[in-house]
């Protein structure tokens, strides 16, 4: 890991992801979260303000980057003690199947290098009935801004952490094994190769 990947990239991810925009749709979507809640791509915690805990009985992270989970840890010893972390991929995640009501994934799509298996997984972890919560940005339905999201992606991996621009996030639920609920697609300010944002709820089928 580079100096930049452990000490500025954390906290680049941090401020960009607390922008206005992304937080309204936190404040939208995360306080829907119930019972046992497993968050992929805890990062560094930016969801734990919108969960009501009257209604959450536990909120387990999963986030392999060690640094953006130190801001969570300190993040959420100043909210809650129902909140705990795994330090291991999305695409792997050693916990027992059908355990958990509810599956949060904030802003993070983007990022799992494999998004099937981090969403297999969340599928797997999901009880017959649990839902899938979402917010991501992707892939914007403008043809010409799809272009420029290609050929902008490469780069953009590399200093934003592996950020993809360009990913189909209604697609990937889809071949998940969820159903949408609720979907929601708009574009929030900011650049547009950036800030198409799908949200919603998918259960699990």
């Amino acid at each position: 890991m580079s100096l930049y990947e452990k000490y500025f990239l954390p906290k680049l991810l941090d401020c960009c992801c607390g922008m206005e925009g992304f937080q309204k749709k936190r404040a939208q979507i995360i306080p829907r979260a119930f019972g046992k809640v497993l968050e992929i791509g805890v990062g560094s915690g930016l969801n734990f303000d919108f969960y009501d805990f009257d209604k959450v009985n536990e909120v387990i992270g999963v986030d392999p980057a060690v640094s953006s989970v130190a801001i969570a840890k300190s993040r959420a010893s100043n909210l809650h003690s129902k909140i705990s972390f795994i330090e291991a991929s999305a695409e792997s995640i050693d916990l027992e199947s059908s355990t958990f009501d509810c599956v949060v994934i904030g802003y993070s799509l983007c990022t799992i290098p494999d998004p099937m298996k981090a969403l297999a997984e969340a599928h797997r972890l999901l009880k017959p009935e649990g839902s899938l919560f979402f917010m991501e940005h992707g892939l914007a339905p403008e043809p010409n801004i799809q272009k420029w999201q290609n050929r902008i992606t490469p780069l953009w991996k590399k200093i934003a952490g592996g950020c993809n621009l360009n990913r189909n996030i209604e697609e990937l639920i889809l071949s998940g094994g969820f159903e949408f609920k609720e979907l929601k697609k708009k574009y929030i300010k900011g650049p547009k190769i950036a800030s198409f944002l799908y949200y919603g709820e998918a259960p699990k089928v």
